[in-house]
């Protein structure tokens, strides 16, 4: 039996049309020995393949002058790819990935990543797929509840400890280690969410696993019911919130208008649940004038834009592209605050619902 290509390295970037000019939000797969690109995450088959072998990629690549952080990818045939990161840092985690995958197959090598984590082998009778419909059982699957932590109140969730308890009961692996390297591939592939502050840091790759076997962090089902509440500020009663989830990052923003494509100060509230971005008249009113919807989309730094420069918006804006497509041009007062708003919308892009 064939060995299945290694995924080196997964998520979205911004990719250039191969014939007009568009730049469209992708599901980006980095492979031993190349690259699909999908329309969604979700999709099963891509929407195309470049092969590495005797490809060639160059970053910073300044073919664009509009665009920020865009790599390269010229393969065997003469033909150029551009893709367009977020940020300097994750252009240049792929373009390392890249460069790694490309000198191994002209090498005759395999990839080998290092890694910190032991590796565990899991029984090659697990189906996640099948797995999934029985963790979310009515009678004999994990038990969905109501847990309070950080003066909120998550409704329809479970922690991790319970996840492993049940893959341990219900002898789907042997021991707790072999669990915590199971859930995370539920995590990996969206059968499973991370619910909260704790679980979404780990699911960030600020822990030594994706998922957590604690009873303080918290996950749930993509199509449960899941939201969060929060207390008020005068006493403990628990309230219902208009919109639902946490606040992760709120502040005032210059955004363009899609038909007179004007520029208007706008006040921005980013919550993780869910994943939306609410943007308000800064003036007051309660209610929001629109929302971004995150799931799925890619945002990424530009250079310049039309009728920017009497705002001196040099290196301050930024594109939010929609999974349906839609262009977004917001200004940040510096380029430090830019990168704070690209960082955490693409946190919530991720994990929020």
């Amino acid at each position: 039996m064939e060995r299945e290509p290694m995924r080196i390295r997964e998520g979205y970037l911004v990719k250039k049309g191969s014939m007009f000019n568009t730049w469209k939000p992708m599901w980006v797969v980095l492979l031993e020995d190349g690259i699909e690109f999908y329309k969604r995450k979700a999709d099963n088959s891509p929407k195309g393949m470049i092969p590495l072998k005797g490809s060639s990629i160059y970053s910073p690549c300044q073919d664009f002058g509009k665009r920020m952080f865009v790599f390269k990818l010229t393969v065997a045939k003469q033909q150029d790819h551009f893709f367009q990161a977020a940020y300097l840092e994750e252009r240049d985690a792929w373009v390392r990935d890249i460069k790694k995958a490309i000198n191994r197959i002209d090498g005759g090598q395999r990839f080998a990543r290092k890694s910190t984590r032991k590796s565990i082998r899991l029984p090659e009778t697990i189906n996640l797929s099948a797995l999934y419909l029985s963790m979310k059982d009515p009678e004999n699957g994990i038990k969905e509840l109501k847990l309070e932590k950080d003066k909120r109140v998550f409704n329809h969730c479970f922690t991790g400890t319970c996840v492993i308890d049940w893959l341990v009961s219900s002898s789907s692996i042997r021991n707790r280690k072999e669990g915590l390297l199971l859930a995370s591939s539920l995590l990996s592939e969206g059968y499973l969410q991370p619910a909260g502050d704790t679980s979404k840091a780990a699911a960030e790759g600020l822990s030594d696993t994706p998922f957590l076997d604690l009873s303080d962090a918290y996950y749930y089902f993509p199509d449960s019911g899941f939201f969060c509440e929060g207390y008020s500020s005068d006493d403990d009663v628990v309230l219902k919130e208009e919109f639902r989830g946490t606040i992760v990052k709120q502040g005032c923003l210059l955004k363009q208008g899609h038909r007179r494509k004007n520029w208007k100060v706008r006040k921005f509230v980013l919550r993780d649940d869910p994943a939306y971005l609410h943007y308000y008249d800064p003036a007051g009113g309660e209610e929001p004038l629109g929302a971004i919807h995150l799931r799925g989309c890619v945002v990424t730094a530009v250079e310049d834009m039309p009728d920017t420069k009497k705002y001196d918006a040099e290196n301050i804006l930024f594109e939010i592209i929609t999974a349906n497509e839609i262009h977004y041009y917001l200004q940040a007062a510096s380029s430090t605050e830019r990168t704070e708003w690209i960082k955490a919308i693409q946190s919530v892009a991720r994990t929020g619902k």
